[in-house]
């Protein structure tokens, strides 16, 4: 087989594969600010994306409360370990079940710049509110300090369209984390 011919069927197996894996579902969130469209690792963090998705796809996202609502900054946390991420989701939280934590640890996505990522209080009580990470965001991993129990949020995909919109939301002026005027997300749906 002369070289030139071995070359070609490498090209065209390498064509082959790429072209039958799958690629992972994308979601756009619109906002006044523009759109904001991410990637969601349904294979990497099954339990989160799919509960993510389920929402997406039913519409829960798409009511007049679901807004990023918050925004953290360096200058504006108290907290000794510091990150910089906005926050969003419904504002009646109450309105969707909670779901089993799945760690960074399990699912090897971690909290790098535009990661899409789970709020949370305690582990195994996240369900409709979400963060991006604006920078890489280590503490946020398993066996990160921001949280005393160390167990890190769920991470579950990432922006590939739109960070420029993420950090305008992010420098919203309000002197608080919580903005007295919200930033409307009008639409959460499912692109592929």
């Amino acid at each position: 087989m002369s070289k030139k011919m071995y070359v070609s069927m490498a090209i065209c197996a390498a064509s082959l594969w790429c072209c039958t894996q799958a690629q992972p579902p994308r979601v756009a969130f619109e906002t006044p600010a523009g759109d904001i469209v991410a990637e969601i690792y349904l294979e990497k963090a099954p339990v989160t994306a799919a509960n993510f998705l389920k929402l997406v796809d039913g519409g829960v996202y798409n009511t007049p409360q679901t807004a990023f609502y918050r925004v953290v900054r360096m200058d504006n946390q108290s907290n000794a370990v510091k990150i910089e991420v906005i926050q969003g989701g419904l504002s009646d939280r109450d309105v969707v079940a909670p779901i089993p934590h799945e760690t960074t640890a399990q699912t090897g996505v971690l909290h790098l710049d535009g990661t899409l990522s789970m709020a949370r209080k305690e582990p195994g009580t996240a369900s409709s509110e979400f963060f991006i990470c604006i920078g890489d965001q280590p503490e946020l991993n398993f066996g990160g300090t921001r949280n005393a129990d160390g167990q890190g949020f769920a991470a579950f995909g990432r922006v590939i369209e739109g960070m420029d919109v993420v950090k305008q939301i992010q420098q919203q002026t309000d002197t608080s984390q919580y903005l007295v005027s919200p930033v409307p997300i009008t639409a959460v749906r499912r692109l592929q």
